[in-house]
């Protein structure tokens, strides 16, 4: 098998390009290899002394509270362990925003807004958690919901 790299300053991503004279057995082992590296990866959350996996999707939000993070989803709040500052970082260019120094949200399971409050957000998520966006973060977040600033 022949490996070759390409740079491209005009990309904005890495692109892998996959050929083959056939389809083999080991090419299409290799793509399936390939397409998981890009999947995005379930959370290992704790339950007292119990390791749980929690898909992204399950996730409602990150917050800070009593010197650790914790993690709400749908079936329960789980500790983390990561610092939100991490969590950030491994979630940057996806639907979870930061929404104030102790919080991070899925924007996919927002229900609703409340923008009245003047400089800043009220949210729903979800099962009725209500999060509030510090005036610091809510331009960033009226950017990635897309609503007029």
């Amino acid at each position: 098998m022949k490996v070759e790299v390409q740079i491209d300053p005009a990309l904005d991503e890495p692109v892998i390009v996959l050929r083959a004279p056939m389809p083999t057995e080991e090419v299409e082992q290799l793509a399936r290899l390939l397409r998981a590296q890009d999947a995005p990866r379930p959370f290992t959350v704790y339950a007292e002394r119990e390791a749980v996996r929690v898909s992204r999707s399950m996730v409602l939000r990150f917050y800070a509270e009593d010197k650790g993070v914790l993690c709400q989803t749908g079936k329960g709040t789980f500790t983390v362990r990561a610092r939100l500052y991490e969590l950030e970082e491994e979630l940057a260019g996806t639907r979870f925003v930061r929404v104030s120094n102790s919080e991070i949200v899925n924007l996919d399971r927002v229900t609703a807004l409340d923008l009245t409050l003047t400089g800043t957000i009220k949210m729903t998520l979800e099962g009725g958690t209500v999060c509030w966006v510090s005036r610091r973060y809510v331009k960033k977040i009226k950017g990635a919901l897309g609503l007029s600033l």
